[in-house]
Parts: structure tokens; C-alpha cells; sequence
């Protein structure tokens, strides 16, 4: 039992710089909860546990022949224990003088001596000499319990202590039943007549027992060495003083005398329900002793099963919140074990009655609900006692404990034998005994009592995994930021840690019904919103107060639960709490909630079901943050934090392709896939066809060893088809970019090693391609080729056969996450193309973080316009259908406007991904009515004008978002998302002109082009990028992966600056800027200039939706280089264009020259809309005749 629990069970008079293992005696505990060191102690535990418990009941049976059956029991309870009471505070003095291991090591060889006594008691006949060589037993073990329990706490960190102490109970447990039941059974099997035993019964008891001690002092020779925890220690060997310092040790501190206490009454009744057992089986039930030994075993076993509960409970902490649960237990379950004998009828055979098995459960939930009771005191003990009289602090409460079995062996006595109670009576008495106590105990531990119903309400729901919990101090003031995700939040952070958190919450809460005496229990400090900021200023001052007091406190520095899924702005307040105090901000993410019945995701909190039973989620704290000045940086480590997790769940998932089989079968009989060529397809029939398709082949194509697969085929149900039978077979496909020249394309196969090329004949009709050094395979041939029997088998396999079995049959769980699902191709705007190899978690983890922020349900539908070649094409238009909720709709061409148009309108699609350039010509040729369905229009490829996002919204009532990625990064790496706006709350998601903030789980940072150097906040520079959707690499090209890859971080080319909201703006591609003496000079910022001079917007196309100007430099033989503009028809002369340039302040480098102006009949643009910068720079060299 412990104290108040403001301290939040540590002591603030406790220094954590040097109240530690290694300051006071120079060793690290570091050991594993397996390790072969505290292995080495469990095996020593057992064996002098076991050789104990065997000789006492065996000693207890054989005296019975001479003596009352409560003397007998009375007698055996005094011998063990005490030993233990007169050496103890000799204990605790050999283990604070000496080397724990060898004080064990010594007292384990005494074995071999009393086994020998042992023999010659039994051979005597001599009762009172059998229970000295019990009490030897008992001194023997008293000496190295200190020593023992001393060792957990130098062999385990304080995270395992909680675990280690319920294991060495279970051991502890497990030899005490073991050695029971041995000492009762070897009494039946032997049945040794006293003085005159037989030669064979004396060789079977001292072989016994000294087989098992050999066994013991082996295992204490595996316990690893520490030194003395105060070797200058003066000899005492008089035990009164030491015992008297021991008590005084235990006395100085509250907390752990009341621990203590809790200790004493534990093994009070411990014994009480031991001895009382061994009558309590044959007068209640009338079984045998050997039979009785069972039923000592299941109470027993209960404890140790308790006792690792306990421990698993403790999740890495010291939880006695679990005491009073194990006190509320006990009540109960030893009122069971009464009422299973006044249940019972003595004329009925025993093993036919409902009330003995009753009985059995009963003892065992006595047992489960005493290790609960038991072992965190334990672990607090051991805790908080200070390391340099640790073994002192435990030798006192061992007197106490064992000064309550010697009290409990008179009351056993008492009971049974001077006032005849009933063994069954015994067991009421125990447990209304425990009524007090449990009241006490509420008493004085509500909060803790509270949190850990708390913790057992949310682990029965919730997965919970916590990292870092070592980085929030055990005692001293200290403020938690943290992430607001859900309604769980609070209460999963409350059982997160050790320590007892005051958390910052609205007023308006703790008023509701049912939570205002939660709050009180807790200790909340309340922010009432309505009273203004007044109520703000004094609710910091509170928590500020209570960070000085060396309290924990917890702050959600949004301020606000997220509506969108983004993390939102933290608030400046949260600095307030921590300034001037010298505490540190320790910054914490919470994963795993949004989407859970109690987030917001869907538009609403509570109207969802849980997405699976006990969903997984995860907690990690952060290292502590100190002199912190602005919140966006505690925001910035929240993110890396998160980032970090979400790089570990995203090794847990599920592969796209199986995600795939499970999402098709779950929307068997709904569309799921269509194009603009008119056919639609189910979940089952498009899982059907790629199996089937699957089939042909790997009969008809596929060699074996053949990896990379070509797929050339543009937007549509075949080519979503034809990847997902490569998927399904684990091939790497390889979409191919049929808008590049036959050259560059037959250079892309080569690169990847394609022998065969899936296509169609009407395409290629189209798109003619005169293909080198692989095959073209027409799907139209392969679909005849599909057989009956192939239809029948991929029927079995998609609609009959287990998911998981079919996966098993398919291959699929051989597949690793990092594995290569595809290889894209980037564009080779900048030269020539590269081999973005990108894997199944890179994949999955942009396809989960999308789906995340974009909330995807069922009635949601995307236009799929972007070519599979293309890496946003392919992984959020093809793959995410394939994937979640979202239904794909699929056309070949996204300048066809009027199909577009249609589509949209047709299928009632709610999502278009396009390009600026897209947009314009649907602006133009798509009505307001077609695209009415439309909740979200994502763009990227190109920067978005803002006056086109503001006529878009103006036409079609929706506000484009801006996107960011490139194929390297899979290729999402930010967006934005619509603005959440309700009656009093807005949570901003879209900010025009930027891309938006980095997706959930990925980071996004600026450093210096020069020196590589962080520049934080709203600075421009390189923009680099980190997450689980970064590329494995380049395709064979070690050296170009090593240009862009810093520490995990990929150098993206462009640069950016980053706001503390999280806001990216791209500024411009490092590619595209010239350094004209010694200066950068940025063509894209001189570009938009020109356009806007041009057309009086920030819109650079002309009236067909045509790019009319763009920017390039040449080399220059004076300044390194010079700025050329290539332009289309201008409607103003290039030098009044020039010197209304110059007009506007620009530096005199960022003006071209009249002679750099170079009209032409077309900008170069790519496939994807993108300008072709490779192109431009050519045209460029050739019109000025610099070209080498």
C-alpha cells in the first residue's frame, strides 16, 4: 500500500541524476527479461522453492502419524518462516556488504548439508529434529532472499521490473505447487513409518533433495556479477540492531511502509489459505492428501498466473492501480470457496457436484486476484527504495512479511484446533478480513485505482503499444504535447505512463454527467472557453504551478480535435507552461485512432462501427525538449514522431495485392471498375478476370525466372486487369510511357529487362511501336485462350476459397513489403529517363495515407485520366480503387474533355485528379452541371495559378487542391484537402498557393543547397523529403540513388519553404534556376511575372489552352549564363514587355535581354501535361546557336 498520489508514486525529494544503479555502484542493469542472467536466478528461485515446500509437506505428513493435525501444520508454518523473521535484517545487511551472487552462491551449497540432516531426521524418527532441518531450510533461504529479490532490480531495467517480479512469482508459484504436490506424493508412495524406515526410502528422499540442490547451486552460478551496493558496510552480526535499522529504513518513508504493510497482509493470508487448505479438502470434500495437493496446486498456480498478469498488466511500468482490483478479487473469490462448501453435499460422490469444480475455479481466481495484489507492490518496493540500502529496505519487509505468517500459523491454530472452525469458514473469515483493506486501499489510490480500470476498459478495445516511454521523467515537472486524434486520447495517454498527469481540458467536459468526478479524481485543470482568454491565461498559470510542484502535465496543442485527419496548427499557450520553470516539453503521437468510432473521420464521431476488434494503436514519446521558442517546432518533432511509427505500422500491413483480393471480394456484387469504352465490372467478376487472366499467363508468357513484366496500355479497365494478374502472380510490372519516341522506349526496356510487353491490337493500331528485344503480347489473343476449366478454377479460387488459403495458393505471403511491386519510369523532362524502383510498402503506405486524409467511402468515385505510366496514375487512380472504398472510372485520354465531362456525370464520380493544364480545357468544354457530383479536384504535375483555382471554384462550385510528389516518392508527398467548417469551429486544409501539408507519416524539411544546413521555417530552400513512400532507387543506378538520397531523406530537386502550420509553397526546381553571376535566378518566379505583365493574371496559357511563354538559360561566355524566353504569339511587343518588367523592381539579372525572346509555333509539353524541359533546352541552344 502506498501514500497520496499527487507524487505520483516517486518521491520529489529523489534526485534521477544520481538516485541510479550506476551512479551509486557503477553497474547499468541491461539485462533482457530472458536473459541468461535473471534465467540463472528463476532456476535458483525454483529448485529452493521447490526443495522447501517438498520437505515441509513431506515433514507435515509424517509428523501426523505422532501429532494433532493443527499442531502439525502450525508447527511445519513456524520452522519455514521463523528463520525468516530472526535472520532477516542479517539478510539485508550480507546483501548491502556483499555481492548479491555470492551471498546466493554460498547459501545455495548449504543445501547439500541439510539434505544430509534431512536423512538422518528421517532415519532417527525424531520429529522435532525433521522440523529444525525445515527451519534450517527456511534460514538457509531467509539468508538470500534479499540478496535474490536485490538482483532483479541490478539485472532488469526499471521497464521490466514490473515483468520480472510476476515472472519470479509464476516460478516461485510453479516450484511451491510442484513441491507440494512432490511432498504429499512422495509421503503416499513412500508412506515412511517413523525410526524405522526402509534403506530405499532414505536413498529416494536424500536423493531427491540433493539432486535438486545440485540443480539450484547451478543455476545461481549463471547470475551475473555486480558489485557490493555498499561494500564499506561495518560487520553486524547482531541481529537485533540490524533488524531494528531495517525497520527504520522501511518506517522512514510512508509510502513504503504502507507498501510493506500490503506485502505482510499478502503473505498472511497466503499462508492462512495454505495451511487452512490441507484440512479444508478433506473435511469439506472429502478427498485425499494427494488430492488436496491439487487443489493447493490450482490456488497456487492462480497466484502465479496472477502474478504474470500482473505483470503484463504493468505494461513496463509500476502500476498499483492493479492493487485494489487484486484486493476486490480476493473478497470475492474466497466468498466463493466458502459458499462452494456450504453448497456441497457430503452424500453425493465428489466429482459429480457442481460445487467442488466450483470450489477449484474459485481457489484459482483466489489465487489470480492475490498475484495481482501482490506484485506491484513488490515492484514499487523495489522501485522506490533507494539502491544503496535496497537490501536493508527489503530484509525489513521481509520481517514484516514473514512476522504475518508466523501470526497467521498461531491463527490457523487458533481456528481450527482451540475453536473448531470449519476449514470453509476459514476462507469467509479471510475474505471479509480483506474488506478494510480494499476500502483502504481505494482510499488512498482513487486516481491510480481509476486509471487502471481505465487502462483495462481501453486494452479491451485498443492494441496498445507504447515507445519511449523512458523519456518522460519518473519524477519532476514536465509538460506532454501530444497530437488530438480522438475522444480516446486523454484516457489512452493517462495509462501510457508511470506517472500521474494533470490534463488541460475544456470546462464544458468535465461539467457532463458521469465526468465531474472523474475530473475531480484526476485532477484536471479546466479551460472554460466562454469566459474568454482570462480563463485561458489562468488555466496555463494552474498548469504552470503544477510543472514547478513537479507534476506531469498534459496539453492536445491543437487545442481541438482534428476534423480532416491533419495534424493542425499547435497553439503558442503550451509554451507559456513551461517557461521559466527549467521543465522539459517531452512531445508524444498518437497512431491509430483516426478512423475509430471515437475520431471524426466520416463527418461525425460515434455513428461507425470499430474497424476490427482490438484495433492496433500506438503511443510514442519523444526525447524532452528544452528553451523551446516557438510551437511549431514541438509541432515539427510531433510530425517526426509520427513518422516514425507510421514507418513501422507500414511494415505490418498488408501488401496492395492482397489488400486488393480482400476489397474485391468485400464488394462482390458492387461496380468497382468501368471506362468510357463501356465496360463495368464487380469487385468478384474484376478479381475473377485477373485470376483468370492470371492463369493464361503463366501458361502461355511468363517464363520462369522472368520478374519484370511491360504493360503498354493507356487508362482503362484491360490495363487495370492486365496489373493486376502481374500483381497477382508477384511479378514487377513495368507500365510503360507510350507518349515517349520509340527510341527512349526500347531504351526503357532494356533498362528493366522486359522480354514481354502486354498490350492490345487496337491500341497498337492507334500507337504504333516497333519494339526491340522484347515480345508484344495482345490481350485480345490471351482472352481467347482462357479455358473452361480456367474459369471454373479462378470461380473456386475467388468466391469459394478462403482469402487467407488463397493467398497461401497464390504465393502471395512469400512476398516481402520491400519487395519491387513496380517499376515507373520518370519522365525525362530533365534527361533521360530513370528506373524508379518502388516497392509494395512504398506503395501502400501513399495509398494508406491518401485514403486517410481523403476519407474514401463506398459512394466515392474516381476519374482515372492519368496514364498508368505515370506515378500518380498508377498508384492513386489504378491502385487505390483496387484497394479501399473508392470506385475507379477510366478514360485513355484527359484532353477529351467532353468524355470527361460525361463520365463524371455518368457514373456520379466525386474525385478528378488532373493537371493545371487539364483543367483549363474542361473549364471550357465541360458544363457545371457534369462535374456537379464532384466533392474533391486534386492537381499536381504543375503549379496551380491561383486565379485558376479561383475560376474553377467560380464555375463548378469547388475549390481545386493543389498537390506535391514526384514519381520518387509514390508518389505523393503532400496535398491539400477541403477546409472542415462547422457552426463554431474551422480547421484550414487548403491554402492557395501552396501544395498543401506532407501526408500523414511523411516529413518535409528545407536545408541550404550549399551547406546542407536546416533552415526551419518560412525560409526558402532545398525541400527534401522523408517516409515510407520514398523509393527503394534508381534501377541499376547506385550512384544516381546516392545523389538524392541523404540519410533516408530524399533531395527532391526543388525548393520550397515550409510554415510553422506545416503549409508547403514550392518556390521553384533547383533545375530550374540559372546562377547568372553568382546569383540564382529563378525561372519559374520570372515566368509567372511575364504572364501576369502579359495577361494581367498569374494564367501563363493563351486562349487554345496552350503554354505561352517559358523560361531557359543557355550557356554564357561571360556570366556562366544567360536567360532565354521562348514564347508564342505575345499580345504586347517584347520590349514594352521588357521594360514593364523592369518597372516592377525585379534585380536586373532576371531580365532577359530583347535578343533572348525566341518566338515558336509550341512549348514543349510531355505526356502528362508537364513542360518538357529537355526539349525546351534544346530548342532553346539551337534557335541562340550555342548548342555544342
Amino acid at each position: 500500500m502506498t501514500s497520496e498520489t499527487s507524487d505520483d508514486s516517486v518521491p520529489p525529494e529523489r534526485d534521477v541524476a544520481t538516485d541510479t544503479p550506476e551512479a551509486h555502484a557503477g553497474h547499468v542493469p541491461s539485462g533482457r527479461i530472458w536473459s541468461v542472467g535473471f534465467f540463472g536466478l528463476l532456476i535458483t528461485q525454483f529448485f529452493g522453492a521447490f526443495l522447501d515446500n517438498l520437505f515441509r509437506w513431506f515433514a507435515v505428513s509424517v509428523a501426523q502419524q505422532k501429532l494433532d493435525a493443527g499442531l502439525t501444520l502450525a508447527l511445519g508454518g513456524l520452522a519455514l518462516t521463523v528463520p525468516y523473521v530472526l535472520l532477516t535484517p542479517t539478510a539485508g545487511w550480507l546483501a548491502d556488504r556483499f555481492p548479491k551472487r555470492n551471498v546466493i552462491v554460498s547459501c545455495k551449497l548449504l543445501e547439500f548439508a541439510i539434505t544430509l540432516l534431512a536423512v538422518i531426521s528421517l532415519a532417527t524418527g525424531s520429529v522435532w529434529l525433521m522440523f529444525a532441518v525445515v527451519g534450517l531450510l527456511g534460514a538457509q533461504s531467509a539468508l538470500f532472499g534479499p540478496s535474490k529479490f536485490g538482483s532483479i532490480a541490478e539485472i532488469l531495467p526499471t521497464s521490466l521490473l514490473a515483468r520480472g517480479n510476476g515472472t519470479m512469482q509464476m516460478v516461485s508459484m510453479t516450484a511451491i505447487i510442484l513441491g507440494g504436490i512432490a511432498g504429499y506424493g512422495l509421503y503416499d508412495y513412500l508412506t515412511p513409518q517413523l525410526g524405522s524406515p526402509k534403506n530405499v526410502e532414505l536413498f529416494v528422499v536424500g536423493g531427491t533433495m540433493l539432486l535438486i540442490a545440485i540443480l539450484g547451486t547451478g543455476g545461481s552460478l549463471c547470475i551475473p556479477r555486480a558489485p557490493a551496493a555498499d561494500p564499506t558496510r561495518t560487520t553486524e552480526l547482531n541481529p537485533v540492531p540490524n533488524l531494528l535499522k531495517a525497520i527504520r529504513a522501511l518506517t522512514a518513508d510512508p509510502r513504503l511502509f504502507r507498501t510493506a504493510l500490503g506485502i505482510a497482509f499478502f503473505f498472511f493470508l497466503g499462508a492462512l489459505s495454505q495451511s487452512n487448505l490441507d484440512q479444508f479438502g478433506p473435511q469439506t470434500y472429502g478427498i485425499s492428501k494427494t488430492e488436496t495437493g491439487f487443489l493447493l496446486g490450482t490456488l497456487i498456480l492462480g497466484v502465479g498466473i496472477g502474478s504474470v498478469l500482473a505483470g503484463l498488466w504493468s505494461d513496463g511500468k509500476v502500476e498499483l492501480g492493479i492493487v485494489p482490483l487484486g484486493a476486490i478479487g480476493i473478497i470475492v473469490s474466497s466468498l466463493s470457496v466458502w459458499l462452494s462448501g456450504v453448497m456441497f453435499n457430503p452424500d453425493l460422490p465428489t466429482q459429480e457436484q457442481f460445487a467442488y469444480y466450483f470450489g477449484i475455479a474459485s481457489l484459482f481466481l483466489l489465487g489470480c486476484s492475490a498475484g495481482l495484489f501482490d506484485v506491484p507492490l513488490e515492484s514499487y518496493l523495489q522501485f522506490r527504495s533507494d539502491v544503496r540500502n535496497r537490501g536493508t529496505v527489503l530484509a525489513g519487509n521481509y520481517f514484516l512479511s514473514y512476522t504475518m505468517i508466523i501470526v497467521s500459523c498461531g491463527f490457523v491454530y487458533l481456528l481450527l484446533t482451540v475453536l473448531q472452525v470449519k476449514p470453509m469458514t476459514v476462507f469467509l473469515i479471510a475474505g471479509l478480513m480483506t474488506i478494510p483493506v480494499t476500502m483502504y486501499l481505494i482510499y488512498l489510490l482513487p486516481d491510480l485505482t481509476f486509471r487502471f480500470v481505465l487502462w483495462l476498459f481501453s486494452h479491451s478495445f485498443y492494441k496498445l503499444k507504447v515507445s519511449g516511454r523512458e523519456n518522460v521523467p519518473e519524477h519532476g515537472g514536465a509538460l506532454i504535447v501530444a497530437n488530438h486524434v480522438s475522444w480516446m486520447d486523454g484516457i489512452l495517454m493517462m495509462v501510457s505512463t508511470s506517472r500521474l498527469a494533470r490534463f488541460i481540458i475544456f470546462a464544458d467536459f468535465t461539467e457532463m454527467w458521469g465526468l465531474r468526478t472523474l475530473g475531480r479524481i484526476m485532477n484536471v485543470i479546466p479551460i472554460r472557453a466562454s469566459d474568454g482568454p482570462r480563463s485561458i491565461l489562468k488555466a496555463l498559470q494552474t498548469a504552470k504551478e503544477s510543472v514547478q510542484n513537479g507534476e506531469v502535465v498534459v496539453i492536445f496543442a491543437e487545442g481541438q480535435l482534428t476534423r480532416t485527419g491533419q495534424m493542425q496548427p499547435f497553439n503558442r499557450g503550451m509554451l507559456k507552461i513551461v517557461d521559466g520553470t527549467g521543465a522539459p516539453i517531452i512531445p508524444a503521437y498518437i497512431h491509430g485512432l483516426w478512423g475509430s468510432i471515437f475520431s471524426f473521420r466520416g463527418g461525425m464521431f460515434f455513428g461507425k462501427w470499430p474497424r476490427q476488434w482490438k484495433s492496433p494503436v500506438s503511443i510514442r514519446f519523444g526525447e524532452p525538449l528544452y528553451n523551446v521558442k516557438e510551437a511549431g517546432q514541438v509541432r515539427r518533432v510531433v510530425e517526426e514522431l509520427g513518422a516514425e511509427e507510421m514507418e513501422m505500422s507500414s511494415r505490418e500491413q498488408l501488401i496492395p495485392v492482397r489488400k486488393f483480393i480482400r476489397n474485391a471480394k468485400r464488394f462482390g456484387n458492387v461496380p468497382r471498375v468501368a471506362d468510357s469504352a463501356g465496360i463495368k465490372l464487380s469487385g468478384r467478376r474484376l478479381l475473377l478476370a485477373s485470376l483468370a487472366m492470371r492463369r493464361v499467363l503463366l501458361r502461355k508468357v511468363v517464363q520462369p525466372g522472368e520478374q519484370n513484366i511491360g504493360v503498354l496500355l493507356p487508362p482503362s479497365v484491360g490495363g487495370a486487369i492486365a496489373n493486376m494478374s502481374l500483381a497477382l502472380m508477384g511479378k514487377t510490372t513495368v507500365n510503360l510511357n507510350y507518349t515517349l519516341s520509340d527510341d527512349v522506349l526500347n531504351v526503357c526496356i532494356h533498362k528493366a529487362g522486359i522480354t514481354h510487353v502486354l498490350t492490345s491490337r487496337k491500341f497498337i493500331e492507334k500507337k504504333p511501336f516497333a519494339v526491340e528485344g522484347a515480345e508484344l503480347v495482345f490481350l485480345e489473343d490471351l482472352k481467347e485462350q482462357i479455358t473452361s476449366l480456367d474459369k471454373a478454377i479462378s470461380a473456386v479460387q475467388g468466391v469459394v476459397c478462403p482469402t487467407v488459403l488463397l493467398e497461401r495458393m497464390l504465393g502471395l505471403h512469400r512476398i516481402g513489403r520491400d519487395d519491387t511491386l513496380t517499376i515507373v519510369f520518370t519522365s525525362g523532362s530533365t534527361g533521360e529517363p530513370k528506373g524508379v524502383v518502388l516497392s509494395h510498402r512504398n506503395v501502400g503506405a501513399n495509398l494508406e495515407a491518401i485514403d486517410s486524409l481523403l476519407q474514401l467511402t463506398e459512394v466515392d468515385g474516381i476519374l482515372g485520366v492519368l496514364p498508368f505510366f505515370h506515378s500518380f496514375g498508377f498508384t492513386a487512380c489504378m491502385w487505390l480503387p483496387m484497394c479501399y472504398a473508392v470506385r475507379g472510372v477510366y478514360h485513355f485520354n484527359p484532353l477529351d474533355a467532353r468524355i470527361v465531362g460525361r463520365l463524371v456525370q455518368e457514373h456520379k464520380l466525386t474525385i478528378l485528379m488532373a493537371t493545371p493544364t487539364f483543367l483549363k480545357m474542361y473549364m471550357k468544354r465541360c458544363d457545371q452541371e457534369q462535374f456537379k457530383s464532384l466533392d474533391l479536384v486534386v492537381v499536381g504535375a504543375e503549379k496551380m495559378p491561383v486565379d485558376l483555382a479561383e475560376e474553377f471554384k467560380e464555375k463548378f462550385g469547388i475549390t481545386p487542391s493543389e498537390g506535391y510528389g514526384t514519381t520518387e516518392l509514390s508518389p505523393v508527398a503532400a496535398v491539400n484537402i477541403p477546409d472542415h467548417r462547422s457552426d463554431n469551429l474551422f480547421q484550414q486544409g487548403t491554402k492557395l498557393g501552396t501544395v498543401g501539408r506532407p501526408l500523414p507519416g511523411v516529413l518535409a524539411k528545407v536545408v541550404s543547397p550549399d551547406t546542407g544546413e536546416d533552415l526551419g521555417f518560412s525560409k526558402e530552400g532545398l525541400l527534401l523529403i522523408k517516409g515510407p513512400n520514398v523509393m527503394m532507387g534508381y534501377l541499376n543506378e547506385p550512384e544516381k540513388t546516392a545523389e538524392v538520397m541523404r540519410d533516408g531523406w530524399y533531395v527532391t530537386g526543388d525548393f520550397a519553404s515550409i510554415e510553422p502550420d506545416g503549409f508547403v509553397t514550392i518556390t521553384g526546381r533547383q533545375s530550374r534556376f540559372s546562377k547568372i553571376g553568382g546569383e540564382m535566378v529563378p525561372h519559374i518566379k520570372i515566368e509567372e511575372e511575364l504572364c501576369r505583365l502579359c495577361t494581367g493574371g498569374d494564367d501563363c496559357d493563351d486562349d487554345d489552352g496552350l503554354i505561352r511563354l517559358a523560361v531557359t538559360a543557355v550557356p554564357d561566355a561571360s556570366r556562366g549564363e544567360r536567360l532565354v524566353v521562348l514564347h508564342r504569339e505575345l499580345p504586347c511587343s517584347v520590349g514594352d514587355l521588357i521594360k514593364r518588367f523592369a518597372e516592377t523592381g525585379v534585380p536586373k539579372l532576371w531580365i532577359p535581354s530583347a535578343d533572348s525572346f525566341i518566338q515558336v509555333e509550341e512549348i514543349p509539353i510531355l505526356g502528362t501535361g508537364k513542360l518538357d524541359l529537355r526539349a525546351l533546352k534544346e530548342a532553346a541552344l539551337t534557335q541562340t546557336g550555342t548548342a555544342s
